[in-house]
């Protein structure tokens, strides 16, 4: 039998779910400026699954790292839906140009 693509989807299945709240928390302590940590955390995913010998390894770590870039864009929705008042916003950090 073949658990790749149990394991696969599994790993697809646990990053999004990681990544959903932690785009929440990071919208209401840091804002969207903190798109540059998503970014670093997919590139360093993305350069690390090309580097390994276990496909299923890399395999999950790419997905990861993909998960996080996409993370990015959620980030930006994310002070939009804060906008629309379907998220609270944080009333102790400052607006920018406030």
């Amino acid at each position: 039998m073949n658990f790749f693509g149990l394991i696969l989807g599994l790993a697809a299945f646990c990053s999004i779910g990681i990544f959903h709240p932690i785009v929440i928390k990071a919208e209401y302590y840091f804002g969207k400026e903190c798109w540059w940590a998503f970014a670093l955390v997919g590139v360093v995913c993305t350069v690390v699954s090309l580097l390994l010998d276990n496909v299923i390894a890399a395999a999950a770590l790419g997905v990861f790292g993909f998960s996080a870039f996409w993370g990015i864009g959620e980030l930006f929705k994310q002070e939009k839906r804060v906008e629309r008042g379907w998220f609270p916003s944080n009333p102790n950090r400052k607006k920018k140009g406030k």
